[in-house]
């Protein structure tokens, strides 16, 4: 016990006395001197790529023995299945209530201005465009939107549906939630999101995040738009139910290819600008936008080509750029694939692709290849005529709301407002852990969710800890070392070992999500060490010397909101999260201490700053090596991220599904009766919490550690400037 009293003084003077150094080196980085590790910084990607290759591979194997309509009714129902759960289920559906605010009319055709509401008091914005020409009812095409400008107001869209409406189809187009007059995070003083200029994509991720902890897909919202967007259009006179096509392009691409799977209204499909493969994405831009990764996609066994297998055998076109940032030798490779399976459901007429020699886009060799194949099996033969000019209407015009934001103009629903609804439905409602028997029943129900939802796995191969240098200084020994915590990762880590006091000493390991060199680590390992401590700093994978390359710098907008997307997401769509993964580095930490000779294995410490400190909690609930922890800037809770509409730099410490199961102060809650300092706890945005705040958040584990003692070993604390750290962490029972 006196020791672990020492523990929390040192912590307390680390964090408090900013002037406090030993002769620590401010930068503990080294492998960037060694030639043996110049590709460091891709390791994780390499890793985890080398998985989902493997997963890849075993769905090749799987989908060659599919020749038959029996083997693809069989894997339809499959990909359906896995895709549903993946976006979390769909809504109820309810009454559109649509109306027509509005008519444009022009020379061939009208454009209808239409809101209607997907979810109760969820508005959703569109356009409907009728040819004047010809007799209804009309082949009709369903236009889900691309990433663009504008929304519905952009004139690449313009083109596509005033000439489609022209030549005898009625099409429907809507604003994806977002874009045009949908935007999530409008802010009526600037004009635009609160997310600024990018904020039609940005959003998206954004609300991703929230998505993902609740075991849903924001996907599950721009789909459900989409199907409810078709039940509006073929609710018209002048459609014809028998007759439907889809097409878009990028983003609009991807909902062409997810709805089609999911609507068998759909008769006709025309991607454009999207179908590529994973392989050819992982090897080249990496994981998009939220809604365009539907994790766990590849640890299901699913890729790009098994959309066209949920079609198949009906018409489907492939419309893609040489020139694109979607692969096309992955667009080729899936073609190629596809087509041998129409071949063999005696429909290889009923498969294309069509390649332009230019870049992303719905330009007009795509447009021109879409006419003509929705008119060859919506109308009985392929119209090749030229596309007339088309006169672009000013936003404005096409705009269904007063003010151009339905947040504004209407009110109702935001995915958020619809999100913590839906938290709340399914938040487990959990009793008091007033009884030591009840507390350790929730430590075991614990432990099984956090194995499973993070996939954490542990060790199966020895540390292999090899030695790269050594500092000899007054008070201390300083190892440099990297240790592999599984094939293809190594953790580089920095020992600090105390002179003077002989016999064990107790130790720590120290773990921020910026790296053992971030700003402020000197102060707390020279303070540890100096106290007698054994320091073990380690740079998590994907932390510090083994960040990724993808996100070289921090001033890039979408790294300041997003931080290790890329890796993260990765991780998703292998059904493994960096949470799980960065919990076996620290695990693998403690084994290095226990095989040290001057580590006291009965005192092992940790102490946990920003991301790293949330990786630490989820490791400790699983290792009762951990005897005692610090958790520095950690996120309050994953409800909070829910419950704020803004978030920053979470997707590494998402584990998706989360909130369904546990949330950080359950693990709290499972850690005791172990000592625990919370010190600065923040809000999604990284801001700090006061301290009465964070109680009312963590009442329950509160509530666990009185039950196993009376004396108080749980301490919340928010640090001031100059301020006594009595009155700081003082103990409140």
């Amino acid at each position: 016990m006196q020791k672990t009293c020492l523990f929390r003084a040192v912590m307390l003077t680390c964090l408090l006395c900013s002037s406090l150094r030993a002769q620590t080196p401010e930068n503990l980085d080294f492998l960037n001197d060694l030639p043996d590790f110049e590709h460091v910084r891709e390791m994780l990607p390499d890793y985890l790529n080398r998985i989902a290759f493997s997963l890849l591979d075993e769905r090749a194997r799987t989908v060659s023995k599919i020749s038959t309509a029996e083997d693809v009714a069989r894997r339809r129902a499959y990909i359906r299945e896995r895709m549903l759960s993946a976006l979390g289920g769909f809504p109820e559906r309810t009454p559109l209530n649509a109306r027509v605010v509005g008519t444009l009319d022009r020379d061939g055709y009208r454009i209808e201005k239409v809101i209607f509401e997907s979810q109760p008091k969820f508005y959703v914005t569109g356009n409907l465009y009728l040819p004047k020409s010809g007799q209804p009812p009309y082949p009709a095409v369903l236009f889900p939107l691309g990433h663009e400008r504008g929304g519905k107001t952009n004139s690449d869209w313009q083109h596509v549906l005033v000439s489609l409406a022209r030549r005898g189809f009625i099409c429907f187009t809507w604003d994806t939630l977002g874009q045009g007059e949908r935007s999530q995070f409008y802010d009526p003083d600037l004009e635009t999101s609160k997310l600024g200029e990018t904020g039609y994509t940005t959003e998206h991720t954004t609300i991703g995040a929230q998505c993902l902890l609740e075991g849903d897909n924001i996907a599950r919202y721009t789909i459900w738009d989409g199907i409810r967007a078709l039940d509006y259009l073929l609710s018209r006179p002048e459609a014809d139910p028998t007759r439907v096509a889809c097409t878009g392009n990028s983003g609009g691409g991807t909902h062409t290819a997810y709805l089609s799977v999911l609507d068998d209204r759909i008769r006709v499909a025309a991607p454009s600008c999207f179908i590529t493969s994973w392989r050819r994405l992982l090897e080249s831009i990496g994981p998009q936008d939220a809604e365009l990764c539907l994790p766990p996609f590849l640890k299901d066994g699913l890729d790009h080509a098994d959309f066209i297998y949920a079609f198949a055998p009906k018409p489907y076109i492939m419309l893609t750029a040489i020139r694109d940032f979607f692969s096309i030798s992955g667009a080729r490779e899936t073609y190629a694939e596809t087509s041998r399976l129409y071949s063999s459901l005696g429909a290889p007429e009923k498969m294309a692709k069509f390649e332009a020699d230019n870049t992303h886009g719905y330009s007009l060799p795509r447009r021109l290849a879409a006419y003509a194949w929705l008119s060859r099996w919506l109308k009985g033969s392929e119209d090749h005529s030229p596309e007339r000019d088309v006169e672009i209407e000013p936003a404005e015009n096409l705009r269904c709301t007063p003010t151009g934001q339905v947040v504004s103009s209407l009110g109702g629903e935001t995915v958020f407002s619809l999100n913590i609804k839906r938290v709340e439905q399914f938040r487990p409602k959990r009793a008091p852990l007033v009884t030591k028997a009840a507390a350790a029943a929730n430590r075991n129900e614990m432990q099984s969710a956090v194995r499973r939802l993070t996939g954490f796995q542990p060790a199966a191969t020895p540390l292999n800890v090899q030695p790269f240098g050594k500092l000899e200084a007054k008070d201390f020994v300083m190892e440099k070392l990297i240790y592999q915590s599984e094939p293809g990762i190594i953790v580089p880590a920095v020992l600090f070992v105390p002179r003077g006091s002989e016999g064990k000493k107790p130790a720590v390991i120290y773990v921020n999500d910026k790296g053992k060199s971030a700003g402020g680590s000197d102060a707390v390992i020279g303070g540890l060490v100096k106290r007698g401590f054994v320091v073990l700093a380690i740079d998590m994978r994907g932390c510090g010397e083994t960040r990724p390359p993808q996100n070289p710098d921090e001033s890039n907008e979408t790294y300041q909101y997003f931080g290790e997307y890329d890796s993260a997401m990765r991780a998703f769509l292998i059904g493994r999260t960096l949470v799980g993964m960065r919990a076996l580095d620290i695990s693998c930490g403690v084994d290095l201490l226990e095989s040290r000779p001057e580590v006291d294995r009965a005192r092992i410490f940790g102490f946990g700053v920003g991301a790293g400190a949330l990786v630490l909690l989820h490791e400790a609930v699983l290792d009762d090596r951990i005897k005692e922890l610090t958790l520095d800037e950690m996120l309050v809770s994953y409800d909070s991220v829910v419950t704020h509409r803004l978030h920053r730099n979470l997707y590494e410490s998402i584990v998706p599904g989360v909130l369904k199961v546990y949330d950080l102060p359950e693990l709290i809650a499972a850690a005791a009766p172990r000592p625990i300092w919370i010190v600065d706890a923040v809000d999604p945005m990284g801001r700090r919490l006061l301290a009465e705040d964070v109680r009312k958040e963590y009442a329950r584990a509160l509530d666990s550690y009185k039950s196993w003692s009376s004396e108080k070993v749980i301490h919340i604390g928010t640090r001031k400037p100059d301020e006594d750290f009595k009155e700081v962490f003082q103990e409140e029972r």
